[in-house]
């Protein structure tokens, strides 16, 4: 019986350490978020337009510094910019799926591509203010 109490404990030691690094990295997982997005643009708009592109890239530049000094002020910034940009988005769906706005076709094919894009930024918006609130950095 002794073992027993022995391998049980064991293992969970291996679950706290386990544990303890996966919400070591979960505090990163918005900013790598919003990184691969400004990526992604980038690379979109750089295959069309060229060197006119790389501008965007300075839209990385805070997400990328919260990972190498975070700051809890940029971040909670970061993270009220982003959930208004993102409630505003949010209310441009609900005026389409109402019909208070008529869209183009175009407008309305931006909308259903960029819907999950909204959804992510404001999840990921509220997850850096909850980090910002909690003190996590």
């Amino acid at each position: 019986m002794g073992y027993l109490h022995q391998l049980v404990g064991r293992q969970s030691d291996l679950n706290k350490r386990q544990m303890n690094t996966i919400s070591k990295y979960t505090k990163f997982i918005p900013y790598l978020y919003f990184i691969s997005v400004v990526a992604y643009w980038f690379t979109y708009i750089n295959r069309s337009e060229g060197i006119s592109a790389y501008p965007i890239l300075l839209f990385g530049i805070p997400f990328l510094w919260q990972l190498i000094k975070p700051n809890r002020n940029l971040n909670f910034s970061l993270g009220i910019v982003f959930v208004c940009l993102s409630s505003y988005l949010i209310l441009a769906y609900l005026s389409n799926l109402l019909n208070i706005v008529n869209w183009s076709e175009s407008a309305k094919r931006l909308l259903f591509y960029g819907g999950a894009l909204v959804i992510g930024n404001f999840v990921m918006s509220l997850w850096i203010i909850r980090n910002s609130i909690k003190k996590v950095f």
